[in-house]
């Protein structure tokens, strides 16, 4: 098959790598280093969206990976100039799902179909494959099918509903994955700063994913951060949070519900940038692992 990909940052590229293995893929970024990047690959290259759209064939499949909020919804509003009838549009970053609700609804109006698609798998996904939540139409679906399954492994993607739900199921993934990453942080943190034994970080954190209860690809990670210093001493305990756990906590207090885990996590990662500890360290590490997330340097 044939798809554009309009976005070549550290997603988006790993996305275009994987997608080259079983299909054309047409490509645009304003960077000029991440276009040579995709170019070096074997992807179609162009200088504007315009001019990409119209290389392609018939049938117009545009993937957009660009940050959530104003550059997405403007990035959409451009691909969609240049689409008709029954092309499709797919929004894979981390998107805010009322926000994929009203792009849909207004482009439906066009005829253009629209995919909402949590993506997770961070920078590991080119090598890994990735797990996708897919929300919109299901024809839609039906018609990307085969990317999905070049871009995933094992078929870890699934159609889980109407317009909206993939970057809601998203949306709650990233929420459980905060309070996850702070219960490995606190518990490591007890080990390294408060415990009266001298213990080998590395080397517990291998043994617990070994047939261990809270074995995990994020404790695989916490060994990884680990085999280089134990002390992260490189590393400023500053954690940064990217939205999705502010809008998890935001639905739950709609729907009246209780979420103190991933609430505690959340403003915990606000302490971070106060105080000085072991366990911020080790979050801020083990976002740079999974997906690539800056972090300060100390």
């Amino acid at each position: 098959m044939q798809i554009g990909f309009v976005g070549l940052g550290k997603m988006g590229l790993n996305m275009v790598k994987r997608a080259l293995k079983e299909h054309e893929v047409f490509c645009f970024d304003i960077n000029k280093n991440a276009k040579e990047n995709a170019k070096k690959e074997g992807a179609l290259v162009f200088d504007s969206i315009k001019e990409m759209i119209s290389k392609m064939g018939q049938k117009k499949i545009i993937w957009v990976m660009v940050p959530s909020g104003k550059v997405t919804s403007d990035t959409i509003q451009e691909v969609s100039k240049f689409l008709k009838k029954d092309d499709i549009i797919i929004d894979g970053g981390n998107s805010y799902y009322k926000d994929s609700i009203e792009i849909g609804n207004n482009l439906s109006k066009s005829g253009i179909n629209f995919l909402d698609i949590g993506t997770s798998g961070g920078i590991w996904g080119e090598k890994l494959g990735y797990c996708l939540m897919i929300g919109g139409e299901k024809k839609g679906f039906e018609n990307i099918e085969p990317i999905l399954k070049t871009l995933s492994k094992d078929n870890s993607y699934s159609y889980v509903g109407k317009l909206g739900t993939g970057h809601f199921v998203k949306m709650i993934h990233n929420a459980i994955e905060y309070g996850m990453m702070q219960a490995y942080a606190e518990g490591f943190e007890i080990l390294k700063e408060k415990s009266e034994f001298d213990l080998d970080l590395k080397k517990i954190a291998s043994l617990w994913n070994k047939g261990s209860v809270i074995r995990s690809w994020l404790l695989e990670l916490v060994e990884n951060v680990y085999e280089k210093d134990q002390n992260l001493k490189d590393i400023m305990p500053y954690v940064e949070d990217s939205g999705e756990g502010k809008w998890s906590i935001k639905e739950a207090l709609d729907l009246n519900l209780s979420i103190p885990a991933i609430t505690a996590a959340l403003y915990d990662r606000f302490s971070s940038r106060k105080e000085n500890s072991h366990k911020y360290k080790l979050l801020a590490a083990l976002r740079e692992k999974f997906g690539g997330h800056r972090v300060k340097k100390g």
